[in-house]
This record gives structure tokens, sequence and C-alpha cells, in this order.
């Protein structure tokens, strides 16, 4: 027996720095200076590039001045499409938001502060590249002029909705805009795109895939599947790991955050990891066109991940007051994604605030006709629509349906 005395073993469970009533605790955390990192060819190999996903790619400063190599060549008239798309989403979540709160739908996710991701990457994809979304993208739809009418329809599940009633709220799928189907569950997406992407590659298509999760959802095994096949097959996908602090209810390092980067999933599985402010219209846009050019040049997938702030809750089934300290969001080190881009423009002499102030009335006044419009088809407090029938549910599974489920259909009288 051995007479050396054990210690006893302590088990480590990852706490947030601070709780409800704390004050906002982002002490210690430092990063690259805007511009200090350099911009590697498109064509470097995977191991060269590790040191990215420790780092923090950033292009403006808090005064709006774009900095260094990364500073991407953008036409103002894209800028301000831009920020009118981040604007216009932004009224669009609020009004949805208190649309559920007022019982017209069952459930809502709002973007709040993470508009830049969705919006920038849509913006330096190809129109008919295809996205994988989590549940936190519908800027995708927004910036692809997808109609806002037809997204409210689907909230609010009404006769007009384009998913017939078959889907969840939020839960958004429209093929000809390249918007594949919103699972609510984890990660599953993230499979699916690098498989599309592979078959893509396989076919000779010129078309590259990309999708998002969130940062709790890399502990899922399908993310993880699909890193391997990803690295493997040199996928021409892009995945975006969206690292907005909190999953639900538990912060980021239950995820693994307190011990490396989510970027750093990516070193493992030889994929090239980039780390992006997420609030950084301009760096997400660079990054992006950086990941989408590597793939088109049969170089591969790329992870990134996207460092920003839910500043709202989960979901309207969520009080993050119960969490987390409820001022935390304005005191995030880097700020809100509109107003940066907004004073990048003004400063640029592209954008003023008395034009800023119009974008935003307009935004409102957009989402508040659609919104009456939508309304008017039906909420979820008026009686079922009728197209929504027994019958209605045995269609549009299979392009021929099956005799069981004829039978199936018969039996029911519909």
């Amino acid at each position: 027996m051995s007479s050396r005395k054990s210690n006893a073993l302590d088990l480590h469970v990852p706490a947030p720095r601070a709780r409800p009533g704390d004050k906002p605790d982002f002490s210690g955390w430092t990063f690259p200076e805007p511009g200090d990192t350099p911009r590697p060819d498109v064509d470097a190999p995977s191991m060269e590039l590790r040191e990215y996903a420790y780092g923090l790619i950033r292009v403006m400063d808090m005064d709006g001045n774009a900095l260094g190599p990364w500073t991407p060549h953008i036409a103002p008239e894209t800028l301000r499409r831009g920020i009118k798309y981040m604007l216009l989403l932004r009224a669009y979540d609020e009004r949805m938001h208190r649309a559920q709160r007022q019982g017209k739908t069952s459930f809502y996710m709002q973007s709040l502060g993470e508009e830049a991701i969705s919006i920038a990457q849509t913006l330096a994809l190809n129109p008919d590249d295809m996205c994988f979304p989590s549940y936190r993208q519908q800027g995708i739809l927004i910036a692809r002029d997808y109609p806002l009418v037809d997204m409210m329809h689907q909230i609010y599940s009404n006769a007009s909705d384009p998913m017939r009633g078959r889907q969840l709220p939020v839960m958004y799928s429209s093929k000809k805009d390249g918007f594949f189907t919103v699972s609510g569950n984890l990660a599953t997406q993230v499979p699916q795109a690098v498989g599309w992407a592979m078959a893509s590659a396989y076919s000779g298509d010129g078309r590259i895939a990309s999708t998002w999760l969130g940062e709790g959802s890399t502990a899922e095994g399908d993310f993880h599947a699909a890193m391997t096949f990803a690295a493997v097959y040199k996928a021409p996908v892009i995945i975006n790991v969206v690292n907005n602090q909190w999953a639900i209810s538990s912060f980021q390092g239950i995820a693994g955050g307190e011990n490396t980067t989510f970027a750093a999933r990516g070193v493992g599985y030889g994929i090239p990891p980039l780390r992006v402010d997420g609030n950084d219209f301009l760096a997400v846009y660079a990054v992006t066109q950086w990941a989408a050019e590597r793939a088109r040049a049969n170089l591969g997938p790329t992870l990134i991940e996207h460092f920003s702030y839910r500043a709202g809750p989960h979901s309207t089934s969520d009080d993050p007051a119960r969490y987390r300290p409820a001022d935390e969001g304005r005191s995030w080190p880097l700020g809100d994604p509109i107003a940066r881009l907004r004073d990048h423009l003004v400063s640029i002499g592209e954008w003023s605030e008395e034009q800023h102030r119009a974008a935003q009335e307009e935004a409102v006044e957009t989402v508040r006709t659609v919104g009456r419009e939508a309304e008017k088809v039906g909420v979820l407090s008026t009686d079922a629509p009728a197209t929504h029938t027994r019958a209605s549910m045995f269609e549009d599974v299979y392009k021929e349906m099956p005799w069981h489920l004829r039978e199936q259909r018969d039996e029911t009288g519909a």
C-alpha cells in the first residue's frame, strides 16, 4: 500500500464573473488593436494560421476609423445598404418580440446586438451561395430581400404562412433564396451544410455553403462529425461559430470557452481558424471574403468565431435578468454594431446623423406597415386558418405520396 498522502479531488464548475446584482466585469480582457492583425494569403497552409484562433481580427476603431490590412474594399452604397438592413432587422425584431408579449404568436428570438454577423456575411457572399442558418440569422433573408410580410406570416402561422403551419415561429425556409430550413435541434445544420458543400464540389458547381451555430452548440457531436468531413474532403464551406457569450442561461465557459477560444476548435481538424470582432461590420465582411475566396479556390473550409454579445434574451422563453447583470450588454467593450457602422459611414462622409434618423424612422414605419398587413390575415389568437386542414398535413412531404400515407389520409376522411 502506498504511503503517499493523496489530495482530495475538486471538481471545477465554470462560473461567470458577474451574476444579477453585480457590476458587469470585463476587466482583464485584452484585444488586439484595430489594424494590428496581418492578413494572410488565401492559400496559406492551415498549420501557419493557428495563431489566428487566439487573437481577434478588428478593422474599425471605436471612433469608426477603418485601419489595417483587413480593411475591405466596399462601395459606399453597399455600406449604406448594410446599415439599412441592420436597422430594418432591429425594427423587425422589436415588433415581433412585442407581438409575442401581446399573445399574437407563441415564440420569438431576437438577434439584438448580432445584426452585423448575418448582414455583413450575406453581403460578402454570392446571392446563390447556400446558407444553413441557426435560429438567430433572420438577417440573411432580410439582406436577400425576402418579403418581410412572408416572414411575419410564418411567425403568425396564418393562412399566408409559406410553411403552412409546419414550422415553429422563427424557423424560416426559402429554397429560392438559398436559405435552408431552420431546425430547433442544435448543430444539425452543420453536417447538412458540409454535405451540401461536398455535393456542390462533386458535381462541379460553383456555389459554396455557409453555416452558423452558437458557441454552446460546438459541444454537440454533430458539429465535430461535420468538422471531420469538412477537413477530410476539403468541403467548400464556411463554418461560423457565433460566440455571443451566453447559451440560453449558461455562459460560454460551460462549452469550453474558459480553456481556449472557439476558433481553436478548428486547429485540431486542420481547418483555418479566424476569430473576428462580430460587432465590426467591416471585419466580418473581410473575413467572409477571405474564407469564400479560399473555398472557391478548392482550398477547403474555414472556421470563423464571431466574438459578440447577445444583448437581448435568448428567446421570449428566457429572462436574462435571472443569470446576468441587467446592464451587462451596455457595458460590452466592443460596442453596438449599428452604431459602429454609422460612425464609420459618417467618418468617410457617406452618412449623417440626419440620414441615420431618417433610416431608423423608415425601418420602423416599414415594419409597422407590413405588420398591419400580416395581422389582417391572422395571428395566433385568431381561428386556425382554413389552409391548415387534416388533409394538408399529408402534403409537401414526398414528391409522390406513398401508399401508406394515402391510406392514412383516406382513413381520416380528409
